[in-house]
């Protein structure tokens, strides 16, 4: 069974398209390899044909994979989130009271999470403990290197 997956409407379009472009520009690419390669007469001694048959099972898997995670995404509906407590999407303003550094995060969908631009993912440490908690709460989130201690400042 499968877990269902929550996703912002981009987040949802991103894997539609990827969905797209690996049923209906890679997949027929690979037939075409398939086909050239048993042109090429025995197939018993044929590397070209056993590369481009293991490319489309490796394909094949990667779209079966993408299908079930369409099949259990649900859009988030981002106009009834409520931001007094953080929940997937909130952006959330915090204070590392260790370094009296800040730091601001969105907590997103695992597909959709990219460090690089401040959203991560809802199965991160961070995120698992900071959900629920509300403006002005300290929490102690046990990360590899030991723990960190963040007030919440603010919720977007």
């Amino acid at each position: 069974m499968s877990k269902l997956m929550y996703l912002t409407k981009d987040g949802l379009q991103k894997l539609k398209e990827e969905l797209d472009q690996l049923v209906n520009v890679e997949r027929p690419s690979i037939s075409r390899q398939i086909a050239e390669a048993r042109d090429k007469g025995d197939l018993s001694e044929n590397a070209e044909y056993d590369a481009a048959k293991e490319a489309q099972g490796m394909l094949e898997m990667k779209i079966a994979q993408l299908q079930e995670k369409l099949t259990n995404s649900r859009l988030i509906d981002e106009s009834k989130l409520d931001n007094s407590k953080v929940q997937i999407l909130s952006t959330v303003r915090l204070l590392n009271k260790k370094n009296n550094q800040e730091m601001k995060y969105t907590i997103m969908s695992e597909t959709e999470a990219d460090l690089k631009t401040g959203k991560i993912s809802i199965n991160t440490p961070i995120a698992k403990g900071l959900l629920g908690k509300v403006v002005g709460d300290i929490v102690e989130i046990p990360v590899p290197s030991g723990s960190l201690t963040l007030e919440i400042l603010d919720i977007s």
